[in-house]
C-alpha cells in the first residue's frame, strides 16, 4: 500500500466529510461505511468525485460497491487498483 496514496486518501476523506483533522489519525483498518456517520450514500458520491479529481482517474460505475468503502485500507486499495489500471 502506497503511503502517498494512503495519506492523500486520509486528506481527501477529511476534506470531503468535514472531519476537522479526525481522518488524519485513521489507520488502514479504520471502518468507514456504516461506522462513520459522516459517510452516507451522498457522501460516497462526493468522495468518488474527489478521488477522480485528485488522482486523475475515472471511477466506472460498475467498480463502485460498499466493499470499496468499508475501511480506509479498502479505499486505498480501490484507488491504487484504478490508478494502476488506467496508467497501464
Amino acid at each position: 500500500m502506497s503511503d502517498a496514496i494512503h495519506n492523500e486518501v486520509l486528506a481527501l476523506l477529511d476534506d470531503v466529510l468535514s472531519l476537522d483533522g479526525r481522518a488524519l489519525g485513521f489507520s488502514a483498518d479504520t471502518p468507514l461505511l456504516g461506522e462513520l456517520p459522516e459517510l452516507d450514500s451522498m457522501a460516497v458520491i462526493a468522495v468518488i468525485h474527489e478521488i477522480e479529481a485528485r488522482f486523475g482517474i475515472e471511477v466506472p460505475d460498475d467498480e463502485v460497491d460498499g466493499n470499496s468503502f468499508a475501511t480506509v485500507g479498502t479505499v486505498v486499495d480501490f484507488v491504487t487498483r484504478l490508478s494502476a489500471r488506467q496508467r497501464g
